[in-house]
């Protein structure tokens, strides 16, 4: 496969990644479907952290609107436009990186829920960990259901993020190689 197919391979298998991940953040804001919680403050500090806003989302798509670039002819699809596609997959792979730390987090701490009367983060620092004993989820009163979709939604997340990040990483190496040996545009008949 020539590089430049390769890049908008790549690209285009991005653009749905970083789609998920920008639907996942902005649902987390919202648990149990409802405003309130929102407004009063009452959110997973990592939501707040915007991992798959602003890193698994804006942080790939903007590299995978260039890389899709690369893989046409034209301006972009030349051994430059594959070297400025290397710099443009690292940002990729940084902003895949940061959804993936803090997915990784908001899975590690666990929840804000509300615990009888106070609002707190039950599960941080627990051992053993909330994830593999569904016995604790219980103790979280409000809102309802909140272990279960953070854990859905930051799963979605850590995945997404992976998946991202061995992309950028292989447009790299892609990259590289379109650099060195070209992109193989089609000539057209000598």
């Amino acid at each position: 496969m020539c590089t430049g197919k390769c890049s908008r391979c790549i690209a285009v298998t991005l653009y749905p990644l970083a789609l998920i991940s920008i639907i996942c953040n902005i649902v987390l804001f919202f648990p149990a479907g409802e405003v309130k919680y929102a407004k009063d403050g009452h959110i997973t500090e990592e939501v707040k952290y915007m991992g798959g806003l602003v890193g698994g989302g804006l942080m790939v798509l903007l590299p995978a609107l260039y890389i899709h670039l690369t893989g046409k002819n034209g301006c972009c699809g030349n051994r430059c436009g594959m070297f400025l596609s290397i710099a443009f997959a690292a940002v990729g792979v940084a902003g895949a990186l940061y959804s993936f730390i803090v997915a990784v987090l908001g899975l590690q701490n666990g929840p804000l829920c509300k615990v009888l009367l106070i609002w707190t983060v039950p599960f941080k620092d627990s051992d053993p960990s909330y994830l593999s004993d569904k016995t604790w989820w219980g103790s979280c009163t409000e809102p309802k259901n909140i272990v279960e979709f953070n854990i859905g939604l930051f799963s979605t997340l850590l995945a997404t993020s992976c998946l991202q990040l061995i992309l950028c990483a292989v447009q790299m190496i892609n990259g590289l190689f379109g650099c060195l040996c070209g992109t193989c545009a089609d000539k057209g008949p000598l």
